[in-house]
């Protein structure tokens, strides 16, 4: 009997340092704890840090371990760079190329081992991976419902509406599971938060799928992942 592919959602953001990385971890923990088997992938990863011989991606190792350590830790993130720059930039600092083919290929390491992947792309949508190439294109690819982390502080609402225009006039669109309000930093001094999410809900064409408080360990309310999934 053939195996059915798995599903698949793809965690973007709004922006750099929105949480996108805590939030596919905490989607991962709830899959598996589900019982589902959850591959995750990360196609590229700059700002990594070097341990002895090997280049570390602490958010690799962030979703391999909410995943339950699946396979192999450095199929994860096959392609991890130093310099704190878009991939293909950080790669030509060290006298490297990004591999466009690993990019897309990378993924099909995760296929026949999982339920559901996790794809999180670098930084937003528009976010380039090389000179002619966007994390867009890779979502387009694979087709995986988007999950669009956004902070929960001033300017959000422009950001995520900016973000969500983006998607849907991308090709030939790219289809938007939601949104999930998340709180990485503590701003008590920043009043937007109490109204972002009700703002948001009134004027995205998305729904609100669930907030992260600051450190919280779930979501605020359940959310069917796996249904989501496509």
């Amino acid at each position: 009997m053939t195996r059915k592919p798995p599903r698949g959602l793809f965690v973007t953001g709004t922006n750099t340092g929105v949480g996108k990385t805590y939030v596919a971890a905490l989607i991962a923990r709830t899959l598996t704890a589900a019982g589902r088997r959850v591959g995750v992938y990360k196609p590229a990863a700059s700002g990594c840090h070097r341990r002895q011989d090997t280049l570390v991606s602490d958010d690799a190792v962030a979703l391999w371990e909410a995943a339950g350590r699946p396979g192999e830790l450095d199929r994860v993130c096959p392609q991890r760079f130093q310099a704190p720059l878009a991939p293909h930039l950080a790669a030509r600092e060290e006298g490297k190329e990004l591999d466009r083919r690993l990019l897309s290929s990378g993924i099909d390491y995760w296929r026949p081992r999982s339920d559901v992947i996790l794809v999180e792309g670098a930084g937003g949508l528009m976010s380039p991976l090389a000179d002619d190439l966007y994390v867009a294109d890779l979502a387009c690819e694979w087709g995986f419902p988007l999950v669009v982390v956004a902070e929960n502080v001033l300017g959000t609402i422009n950001q995520t509406l900016q973000t969500l225009i983006a998607a849907s006039s991308f090709r030939t669109g790219l289809a938007v599971a939601g949104i999930v309000l998340n709180h990485p930093r503590s701003l008590s001094n920043d009043p937007s938060t109490a109204t972002n999410c009700r703002e948001l809900a009134a004027r995205s064409t998305a729904p609100i799928l669930a907030e992260v408080g600051h450190q919280a360990n779930r979501f605020d309310v359940d959310v069917n992942w796996f249904e989501l999934a496509g």
